[in-house]
């Protein structure tokens, strides 16, 4: 996105970054924009925009989507360390019939003091393991956990073991999982998760009935 700070305020350039995350859109993002303090000030007293959360705003007019509080939230804690994750990643990967009660969102545990300071409606889990390579997708305009690692992540926190084998059943039949690849991943996390994982896949494996 190119600074146009110096050049007064830009409202297509923001409105083209609010538009691929929901109508949203940070304080920083619309400063890049020509937006100062004062400006966004002057647009939610207009009525422009609307003031979310501290350092979020979204343009009023957008069209509203069925996951846009997603979006606010994970803006709000931050668009650079946090990913969406575990119920909230499996809700929006359509994977299982779960309804989260919060957005779950996750940061590494460098970032933990992120987690200490949720918006209401939220709650940020720290994670030791980094995110592998592709364990990271964007997705409706938000940075999310994969379907693998969400399977993997919502089963070690605790998610219904009847949403995990849903979940596990829909992305294997969408060829999303590698069958071997998430059992060595699921060891890892602990015979509990190992063995709802081994249940899952047995009868989409060969010789099984499905």
């Amino acid at each position: 996105m190119k600074d146009t700070t110096s050049h007064g305020p830009d409202r297509q350039a923001l409105f083209d970054v609010a538009s691929e995350q929901s109508g949203y859109f940070t304080a920083d993002q619309a400063a890049r924009c020509g937006y100062a303090p004062d400006m966004l000030t002057y647009h939610v007293r207009r009525g422009t925009f609307q003031r979310v959360h501290r350092g979020v705003y979204r343009f009023r007019d957008y069209p509203s989507s069925p996951h846009e509080h997603v979006a606010a939230a994970w803006l709000a804690t931050s668009k650079d360390r946090a990913v969406v994750s575990h119920e909230s990643a499996l809700d929006l990967w359509d994977l299982s019939d779960v309804v989260p009660e919060v957005v779950h969102l996750t940061v590494p545990r460098p970032q933990r003091s992120l987690a200490n300071r949720p918006s209401p409606g939220v709650v940020v889990h720290t994670t030791a393991r980094p995110w592998g390579e592709g364990e990271v997708r964007s997705h409706e305009g938000v940075r999310l956990t994969s379907p693998e690692r969400t399977i993997l992540d919502a089963a070690e926190a605790g998610t219904q073991p009847e949403q995990i084998e849903l979940a596990i059943a829909q992305a294997f039949r969408r060829g999303w999982l590698d069958a071997c690849r998430l059992r060595t991943k699921a060891r890892a996390r602990g015979r509990r998760v190992a063995h709802l994982v081994e249940r899952a896949l047995a009868p989409h494996q060969p010789g099984e009935a499905s």
